[in-house]
């Protein structure tokens, strides 16, 4: 496998667990086009890699993401923006995150605003520190990013927890583990099904019919494979199961 290089992000990988971490920390991890061009290949990267069965994206420095980049984009009015490199662009990271097979994880270190809080929302769990804040200047159907876009506020992590936008705070030296031990937790499982529950949430389109179609489907695939012989074996012998994703 060839692993390729960035400049302005990193992924590391331990064990079965891939970290993304955003690498503009003097812009609080903004997003411009070099960067977004980035997050796209890196998530095509992961998504092909079998061995790979969690994603966790972060930010280096004091944010997390604080959206698209402010000065990027006042150049772009002024017309003195270099060309965008080709490829999807940012409003585009939020499916993407969705469509990957690995559940993706955000580990929010600081300031997640406007897309970068696209970014926290569009993946499956969120964990964030103490210091996190959030603050989002677009409507969205959920009641509290609602508030959050019309008033234009800041919030804190214990405001998001209480909101459910959040699934955990963690003190801030503790983000990283917290969120490996949940990664690791979750990549223990057998993988086939880990990726089909992923599916059915993000692609059902709200028929019951289709949603048991797509589930049927899923445990068709599960009922034939290694690992659910591995299940049921290890369950026998009393032991712990050792999953492949075959």
């Amino acid at each position: 496998m060839v692993v390729r290089s960035y400049e302005l992000l990193s992924v590391e990988r331990t064990g079965h667990v891939a970290t993304i971490t955003l690498n503009r920390p003097e812009k609080l991890n903004a997003l411009n086009p070099p960067l977004v061009a980035e997050f796209h290949a890196a998530l095509d990267e992961i998504a092909s890699e079998e061995d790979i069965r969690v994603v966790i994206v972060t930010g280096a420095g004091r944010g997390f993401c604080s959206g698209a980049d402010v000065n990027r984009q006042l150049e772009s009015l002024q017309g003195t923006a270099d060309p965008a490199p080709e490829g999807p662009g940012i409003t585009a990271l939020a499916p993407h995150l969705q469509r990957i097979p690995q559940p993706v994880i955000a580990a929010i270190n600081g300031v997640s605003a406007g897309a970068g809080f696209g970014v926290a929302l569009a993946s499956d769990i969120r964990i964030a520190s103490e210091a996190a804040r959030f603050s989002c200047i677009f409507a969205a159907r959920q009641g509290a990013a609602m508030e959050m876009a019309l008033t234009g506020s800041i919030y804190d992590a214990q405001w998001a927890l209480e909101k459910g936008l959040v699934n955990k705070v963690v003190p801030a030296d503790r983000l990283l583990d917290a969120a490996m031990e949940l990664a690791q937790t979750i990549a223990s499982n057998p993988p086939i099904c880990v990726r089909s529950i992923k599916q059915l949430v993000h692609e059902h389109d709200g028929d019951i019919e289709n949603v048991l179609h797509l589930e049927s489907a899923a445990n068709a695939s599960a009922y034939c494979s290694e690992d659910r012989l591995e299940a049921v074996k290890s369950f026998l012998e009393k032991r712990e199961p050792v999953y492949k994703g075959r």
